[in-house]
């Protein structure tokens, strides 16, 4: 039996427990903060991040692994007889994929199948676990990869932010329509659809957030199953609790809350929440 090995990069938000469960070999993306470097969940946390970037004046930044990263961990499990997976945070908003399908391109003799999840977070997380359930059952390649497609395509993720500011700072808003939204008290909503970024509401309470992540979940579940419920947050553990307490009051749902990855907070900010789940 051809034996596989799953792959994907930080901007995951698994937890350690289901890295060691499921057997998944996480590469770490990069964090620069000023003219400091760290690996992301490996020389700083969530929480230590969120703290370094309030004091910094500058937006921190990222970096994908790069394509000499990627070659090392394919040449390890090609050495021990794997065929890969390799599946990996949105190409519409990181060249993780890319580098990733450069450093197979580079290894012909190697049966590896990089995926784009379109997709960050839990809702890359799905198509990981996923994947490496099929892996236990014995599914081939093509079964997995074909699984991992009906995943995506089952897939819903929406993201709030607190502030502006760090939007402001990353050049997506300007600062005129950030202060006009801060004067209101406006918190975007938006959607990943297609591995971009779409807005898709406004709300001016946490408690208008919460209606509106209850209300698009309880949309699906009339002629769906919702497998799993996925909310990380960017120090935003209290908003978390308040929106995985509401949805229970109506499913019977297991709802994983995670501090979410320094990738993902450089870009939201503090007070960020993304709200992700899945359907059969």
């Amino acid at each position: 039996m051809t034996k596989i090995k799953i792959i994907t990069d930080s901007s995951s938000d698994l937890t350690q427990e289901e890295i060691e469960k499921y057997d998944i070999e996480v590469i770490p993306m990069n964090v620069l903060i000023g003219e400091d470097s760290y690996i992301d969940k490996v020389t700083i946390t969530p929480k230590e991040f969120i703290e370094k970037m309030r004091l910094s004046e500058e937006l921190p930044k990222t970096s994908q692994p790069s394509v000499g990263q990627f070659r090392q961990v394919f040449e390890k499990w090609r050495r021990n007889g794997f065929d890969i997976i390799s599946i990996h945070i949105s190409s519409g908003l990181s060249g993780t994929a890319q580098a990733a399908q450069t450093a197979a391109n580079m290894m012909a003799d190697t049966n590896i199948k990089v995926v784009d999840s379109l997709f960050i977070s839990r809702a890359l997380a799905y198509q990981v676990i996923e994947a490496a359930n099929y892996v236990k059952q014995g599914k081939s390649i093509d079964e997995i990869l074909a699984h991992i497609h009906n995943v995506r395509q089952n897939s819903h993720l929406y993201i709030n932010v607190e502030t502006l500011e760090n939007l402001v700072k990353g050049g997506r808003i300007g600062r005129g329509r950030a202060l006009i939204g801060s004067l209101l008290k406006i918190k975007p909503i938006a959607t990943l659809t297609d591995g971009v970024y779409t807005p898709v509401a406004k709300a001016r309470s946490h408690n208008k957030i919460i209606q509106y992540y209850t209300n698009q979940v309880l949309s699906y579940v009339k002629t769906k199953q919702v497998k799993e419920i996925g909310i990380a947050h960017a120090d935003a553990l209290h908003l978390a609790n308040k929106i995985k307490s509401r949805i229970l009051e109506y499913l019977d749902v297991n709802i994983v809350i995670i501090e979410t990855t320094p990738i993902i907070a450089t870009h939201t900010g503090a007070g960020a929440i993304g709200f992700m789940f899945y359907t059969d």
